[in-house]
């Protein structure tokens, strides 16, 4: 089909700790231009901002008002940057971290904005994990009644979703909860921020809210888990909206934070990890991308539906239309590698790295890629923000065995770097195992920046990596989205293909080294089995939760 070559689109991605717009243009998916704002508030754990409200452990928030301030900096910069003019961009898309999920008014006021003394009113960010005891008590009375949607989540739901926190507010702070008239992803907030209109996602829905075969869990098992949360499905909506799918037009106030023509196209909202496949042009079956940031998230499209064990959840029309998607991850990944510099680098080292023109990473992977696989003597378990697959428990931490006196910081910093591929691999055999093979592994995200530690994933899967083209994936990935509300493609598959970059089998397995992290990985393998029943973790995190109260 033809493509005006002089229309753009624009992708906004909502992170962890920022947000970036870019400028993408329809015809070829080149990035024209893109901005950067950081979150005033970043990542909200310890006090509630302007209150000196206490927050508990395992508590993580974010405020809205970060996110409208995305709006307002990162689209006009990224268009003043790209030189493109507002009337030539015909459609907006935007994806955010899931499950980062808010209660409003039926108007979409964030409680936080009305209740911001409220700790349980303010936005629960995806790695809020205080909600594991009310994700353990639907785990436990889903497998007990046999809930036939357990299953399509690998037979546990994650405290990070949107039944474990909406659990948690009902019996933590019962008014909150029956103020709330929406539960809603932030996903979809901003679009109704954009559009004026409410909508609700097939993806967010599927994979966070447990929403399968039409239906979400019913009334008679939520009255079980407690009375009070029989009506939760009710602050969800019903009425989903497909992936690509225009979701409504830019608002006047909507235009004038983003210096966006009124009435211009926006998609349906999406998440950041599921949205990438398009900007990789990876949403064909078989093709697993790893957005690798601060946690990894694993997506790959199938033409065939099983149960895998500890997956994430399984969606029809979940990353593609017409396919199922599947997702798993790991909850910590670049997260683990900013604690260990953060926490255990001596200053002898961070000097050095200075003198080197170094950062603190780049100097700890120079000494650590110089080693022998093995030749620290250690493994360790990426548990450190829990296990988001294929455990499914956030009370899980980390383990490092085999240090000395004489282990130094690049041997734990290698053996961090080495135990999230551990991990990846443990993924990646779940779903072969069960039948959904993985024909190519893609990476995608900030990580892909470290060379060594690419080399380390393909060497310890075994496989080639392909990357994407792009150093702003869920961006690029959401401006394609948009070219396809506005109707400048008829389908998401279409426009990544004209719009999406992936460059195959960029990193090619040693089979040296491959052999030698089997050695490795088998003791990966014993270490991950010991401490999966939580035993000696959970008792840990008890007495640490009982002592900080």
């Amino acid at each position: 089909m033809s493509v005006n070559t002089d229309a753009y689109v624009v992708g906004v991605d909502f992170g962890t700790l920022s947000g970036r717009a870019v400028v993408v243009r329809v015809s070829d998916g080149a990035e024209l231009g893109s901005a950067v704002h950081e979150y005033a508030h970043r990542v909200i754990e310890d006090t509630l901002p302007g209150t000196g409200v206490r927050l508990g452990p395992d508590w993580a928030l974010q405020s809205a008002e970060d996110w409208r301030d995305v709006l307002r900096n990162a689209v006009p910069k990224a268009l003043a940057v790209a030189g493109v003019q507002a009337s030539q961009v015909i459609g907006v898309g935007t994806d955010f971290t899931a499950c980062t999920v808010l209660p409003t008014t039926a108007d979409g006021t964030p409680l936080a904005e009305i209740h911001p003394d409220r700790p349980h009113a303010w936005p629960k960010l995806w790695k809020h994990h205080a909600a594991q005891p009310h994700a353990d008590r639907i785990n436990a009375l889903a497998a007990e009644r046999g809930e036939p949607w357990l299953p399509r989540y690998g037979g546990k739901i994650s405290s990070e979703w949107e039944f474990a926190k909406g659990l948690q507010v009902l019996e933590e702070d019962p008014e909150i909860y029956h103020l709330a008239d929406r539960w809603i992803e932030a996903a979809d907030w901003i679009i109704w921020q954009l559009t004026g209109v409410e909508t609700r996602n097939v993806c967010t829905a599927g994979y966070k809210g447990i929403h399968q075969d039409g239906h979400y869990p019913t009334a008679e098992f939520l009255a079980a888990l407690n009375p009070g949360f029989a009506d939760f499905t009710g602050k969800l909506g019903h009425e989903l909206a497909p992936l690509g799918g225009l979701a409504g037009r830019l608002t006047a106030q909507a235009a004038e934070w983003t210096r966006l023509p009124e009435g211009t196209p926006v998609a349906v909202g999406n998440v950041d990890a599921h949205v990438t496949a398009a900007a990789a042009d990876a949403v064909r079956p078989g093709q697993m991308v790893a957005i690798m940031g601060t946690s990894t998230c694993h997506i790959m499209p199938s033409g065939e539906l099983a149960e895998v064990p500890g997956m994430c959840g399984v969606v029809r029309d979940g990353i593609v239309p017409g396919l199922w998607g599947y997702e798993a991850g790991q909850s910590g990944v670049g997260d683990i590698f900013g604690w260990f510099v953060d926490t255990s680098v001596p200053p002898a080292y961070t000097e050095r790295a200075a003198e080197l023109g170094l950062g603190v990473h780049e100097y700890l992977t120079s000494l650590a890629e110089r080693q022998p696989v093995g030749a620290h003597g250690l493994v360790a378990l990426d548990w450190h923000n829990g296990n988001r697959s294929v455990l499914v428990d956030h009370n899980l931490s980390g383990v490092i065995v085999g240090q000395t006196l004489a282990t130094k910081p690049e041997d734990v910093y290698r053996a961090l770097i080495e135990a999230t591929a551990f991990g990846a691999r443990v993924i990646v055999e779940a779903f072969e195992g069960s039948g959904v093979p993985v024909e190519e592994f893609v990476v995608a995200g900030g990580l892909l920046k470290n060379r060594f530690l690419m080399q380390v994933y393909a060497d310890v899967l075994r496989r080639p990596l392909s990357a994407i083209g792009s150093e702003q994936g869920p961006a690029l990935g959401s401006a394609i989205h948009a070219a396809v509300a506005a109707g400048a493609y008829p389908d998401i598959t279409a426009a990544a293909a004209a719009m999406g970059k992936r460059t195959p089998a960029v990193y090619q397995p040693d089979p040296g080294r491959a052999d030698a992290y089997d050695r490795l990985y088998a003791e990966y393998r014993r270490l991950h089995d010991h401490f999966a029943d939580g035993g000696m973790l959970h008792r840990l995190r008890a007495i640490r939760n009982e002592a900080t109260k």
